[in-house]
């Protein structure tokens, strides 16, 4: 089990308006609203939950801003991280930074920084670089390259034996009965011995 950040929550000065700006700016990313409760189910501040695959992971709530805070999303591309930024700038987000890799970090950190109506940092960020990326894409094509011809040689020689197979399976028809009888034989007599 990996062990990791479940979910986050934020409290925003303008609850209609955060939830408008963050669904634009993070559907890039693949993480959208999955579940909204009104004041009346809460008890205090309408809440909404921003996740993916199913799982909301990011709290916003109504009642006034919480302390600024910097809140990193992995994204799973550069592109995911350039069309992050333009919906968020789109959204009315200020840029914080523009994509481009951020090499102080590591070599591939690759991400983009914007500041919401309240001032939070968001940033997206993908770890992997343009080069994995492609090779990744490309790897699907080279394997099922590389399985044919090794797929066409098994499919031939897998002719060859069932056809001479098929001669001695003819000719120990008759003898399989007397073998076959004789094996029996000898195996249960060392079993019994040896209990």
């Amino acid at each position: 089990m990996t062990i990791e950040i479940d979910h986050l929550g934020l409290s925003v000065s303008d609850y209609e308006a955060a939830k408008k700006f963050y669904t634009a700016a993070l559907a890039p990313l693949r993480i959208t609203p999955i579940m909204e409760f009104p004041a009346s189910v809460t008890g205090d501040q309408p809440v909404v939950g921003f996740g993916a695959d199913g799982k909301p992971f990011l709290w916003l709530s109504g009642g006034g801003p919480t302390s600024h805070i910097h809140l990193a999303l992995r994204a799973e591309t550069r592109a995911q991280i350039d069309a992050f930024h333009a919906a968020a700038m789109a959204a009315g987000g200020k840029d914080n930074g523009m994509p481009g890799v951020r090499e102080m970090y590591h070599p591939n950190y690759y991400a983009a920084f914007i500041l919401d109506a309240d001032g939070h940092n968001i940033e997206a960020v993908c770890h992997v670089g343009p080069q994995a990326a492609e090779a990744g894409r490309r790897a699907p094509a080279k394997r099922a390259a590389a399985k044919k011809p090794a797929s066409r040689k098994p499919a031939a020689s897998a002719k060859k034996p069932a056809a001479s197979a098929k001669k001695p399976a003819a000719k120990s028809a008759s003898r399989k009965p007397a073998k076959t009888a004789a094996r029996r034989k000898p195996a249960p007599k060392p079993r019994k011995g040896r209990r």
